[in-house]
């Protein structure tokens, strides 16, 4: 069994090809609050650096993110962070 980071990785590499992609799980940091629960893998905050970006602006990148990792979202991620970043940015 993959766990959600393992799919994300999988999930972004896949739509993006980053040079760069560092995964944190932050959900133990977030205990008690919205979308948490028992287990965590439910907050994340991601570094991501692809050519997929370059001349997007930050919203446009972060919705590249988001639409790659819809299906984690459908499956119960609740938050992400992103710094979504072009190689020479």
């Amino acid at each position: 069994m993959t766990t959600r980071k393992d799919r994300i990785a999988l999930a972004l590499t896949e739509a993006l090809s980053p040079v760069v992609l560092e995964i944190e799980d932050e959900s133990e940091r977030h205990h008690g609050h919205a979308g948490y629960r028992d287990g965590g893998q439910t907050h994340y905050r991601i570094k991501i650096v692809s050519e997929a970006f370059v001349g997007k602006t930050r919203v446009a990148r972060h919705r590249l993110v988001t639409d790659a990792l819809k299906g984690e979202f459908d499956d119960g991620m609740h938050a992400l962070a992103i710094e979504a970043r072009a190689p020479l940015d």
